[in-house]
């Protein structure tokens, strides 16, 4: 049964009210600074030292003005995050049919063919196709092969690892997740640099909540990676998604506790940990794309996309990790 107008707007004004009550609290304890010549975060028009920053009962918050115009960052409503859903629903289609299909001999390019088959017949679009001149509709990422890994005829061996990056637009919406699989028998470093992935962006969960920051997401994956002897990558990070398939803000998968933005419901973005089992350094292959480790260490990485909720978060695109 559908819900009626009345009911949605109901929700959607709770959801306001919770944000507008994160925001004043963050803002009375400087975990949000906006600078005194700054304009009010209420939506007045006026300078920030004119208007609420000492007042005793300062106006409500215009959370959504607030973000977009001091980071950029579009937050999501109750329809867009459905939306987001929906799309993310079936980027994790196209991960269970890629995992039903690796096996030694196929190729990236038949892995790619099966996911472009399946965004078409969703009526789904492939948004890696094209983008920025990127010739295929996913990322196909074998071994020492970090990210951006472009899908051709290369035969996928018994021992090999993969990860496989989807993004697909749905109804104008964008979602985004990728995981590392075996191919055939696995290795004992295959395991260990799939499980300290899986591990990495399970303690970057753990950080997703409103009043934390973006470098608490970043700290709890560089420790716990770091700690168990592998490098974390640091030219490639996580990043706002729904709207565009990049938006801000930027996830690092390095940092410093405390550090950076402030998380607030509504916020939409993925975490994506690159683990390498070496050094975390790396070149890009002369196809301008394909991000390989300079010592030619295995990769591993794990991506889903994420919303913060008013008491903690709520994965777009779950699965077990």
């Amino acid at each position: 049964m559908k819900k009626s107008i009345v009911t949605i707007n109901k929700n959607i004004n709770q959801i306001i009210l919770i944000l507008e009550e994160s925001v004043n609290y963050m803002l009375k304890n400087d975990a949000i600074k906006i600078g005194r010549n700054e304009l009010c975060p209420c939506g007045s028009g006026l300078k920030y030292k004119k208007c609420c920053m000492n007042s005793a009962s300062p106006r409500p918050v215009d959370l959504t003005n607030l973000y977009q115009r001091k980071y950029d960052i579009r937050l999501k409503t109750p329809k867009d995050i459905e939306g987001i859903r929906e799309a993310g629903r079936l980027v994790l289609e196209s991960l269970d049919l890629a995992e039903k299909n690796i096996r030694p001999g196929i190729t990236t390019d038949d892995l790619n063919t099966i996911a472009h088959e399946h965004a078409i017949s969703r009526q789904a679009i492939p948004a890696p196709l094209n983008y920025k001149g990127f010739p295929k509709s996913i990322c196909t990422s074998v071994n020492e092969v970090i990210c951006h890994g472009i899908p051709g005829n290369e035969a996928l061996k018994d021992g090999d690892i993969i990860n496989v990056d989807v993004t697909y637009i749905y109804q104008g919406y964008y979602a985004d997740a990728s995981k590392t699989f075996f191919v055939g028998t696995s290795t004992p470093e295959g395991k260990r640099a799939i499980r300290v992935a899986a591990e990495s962006l399970k303690a970057g969960m753990k950080m997703l909540k409103p009043g934390n920051t973006v470098g608490d997401i970043g700290w709890a994956i560089q420790q716990y990676a770091e700690d168990r002897g592998c490098s974390v990558v640091r030219e490639f990070v996580g990043h706002g998604v729904g709207f565009e398939f990049h938006e801000a803000p930027q996830i690092p998968h390095y940092g410093r506790k405390g550090d950076g933005i402030v998380l607030v419901p509504g916020m939409v973005f993925t975490v994506e940990p690159m683990i390498n089992l070496g050094g975390a350094d790396l070149f890009i292959a002369p196809d301008h794309w394909t991000a390989i480790t300079k010592d030619g260490k295995l990769s591993a990485q794990f991506e889903q996309t994420f919303l913060i909720t008013e008491d903690g978060y709520e994965s777009l695109t779950p699965f077990e990790v």
